[in-house]
């Protein structure tokens, strides 16, 4: 339900959610599907990497510095740094969890949330949405393919997604091959979806060549853990997209992204590590042996 906040109170809650649960007595997300979200999944799908950066932020439960200004311009939205934040915050899709400096003009340094478990649970079903391709889900059979470690099927299905889904990452002005980036980080929040229920996912970002280190930590121990690099194909240093990939594995190895999760306990065995190459909507996935990384 929308719980809402108004000055130091913080028991106001929207009747509309309120009486639909008392009607079918069965939590659900009524108020988030009282109108159609579109424009909504539109800000978040075609914002740049820190947008969907601060989305990862906020599925996770976590808060995002925002400056509050009351005054929106709509045509600002994607363009505006902040703009589409304070617009979630006034529509009620983002809360104030604290306010830690007012400015002399009356703007607000504050840390916003998604206010509660039903504007989540959207947000998850709109970035799920993603990737959805009519009758071919080629994410779902990436995702079954990645456990199953299954590296030829990753790079069939990964293709057929990266084909279909990179463009919906555009703005317009500033195409998917200029900038890779936005279809990483809607992959990164599809998997942070897909796979909360078995994994902790964390991710430590390079910016300047789309270079994106994710590490899943499995909550159980029958699963594997797993390390991706992803790094796009650099002409100038390397031949082919072999050799992209080859770094990829060449990084995850030099900077030991896999020490955390040797020092919990989990054997070189039970890591897998995968280095993705992208050229433009193609995409190559190469894995290494254990001996190799872990000697």
């Amino acid at each position: 339900m929308m719980d809402l906040h108004l000055g130091k109170r913080r028991t106001f809650t929207n009747p509309w959610s309120v009486l639909y649960y008392l009607a079918v007595r069965k939590a659900g997300a009524y108020w988030a599907n009282t109108s159609s979200n579109g424009l909504v999944g539109k800000l978040v799908q075609e914002g740049n990497k820190n947008v969907k950066l601060g989305f990862e932020t906020l599925l996770r439960g976590g808060t995002i510095p925002v400056l509050v200004d009351e005054q929106i311009v709509f045509s600002c939205l994607l363009a505006k740094k902040d703009a589409i934040w304070n617009f979630l915050l006034a529509t009620g899709y983002l809360k104030v969890a604290s306010t830690e400096s007012v400015e002399p003009n009356g703007r607000s340094h504050c840390q916003l949330a998604l206010t509660n478990w039903e504007v989540r649970t959207m947000f998850e079903d709109l970035v799920m949405g993603w990737f959805e391709s009519g009758e071919n889900d080629y994410y779902n059979d990436f995702i079954k393919a990645l456990m199953l470690n299954d590296i030829d099927a990753m790079n069939e299905y990964m293709n057929r997604m990266a084909a279909v889904t990179f463009s919906y990452f555009d703005t317009g002005n500033r195409p998917s091959k200029e900038e890779p980036e936005r279809f990483y980080n809607g992959f990164v929040l599809g998997l942070m979806v897909d796979l909360a229920g078995r994994y902790v996912l964390t991710s430590n970002r390079e910016s300047g060549f789309g270079r994106y280190d994710v590490m899943l930590e499995p909550k159980n121990q029958e699963d594997d853990a797993i390390i991706m690099e992803f790094k796009v194909f650099r002409p100038a240093k390397e031949k082919d997209l072999q050799e992209t990939v080859a770094s990829a594995l060449a990084q995850i190895e030099g900077k030991n992204y896999a020490a955390s999760l040797l020092a919990k306990g989990i054997p070189p065995e039970k890591i897998r590590c995968y280095g993705f190459a992208f050229q433009g909507k193609t995409v190559l996935i190469g894995t290494d042996s254990h001996d190799s990384l872990f000697r």
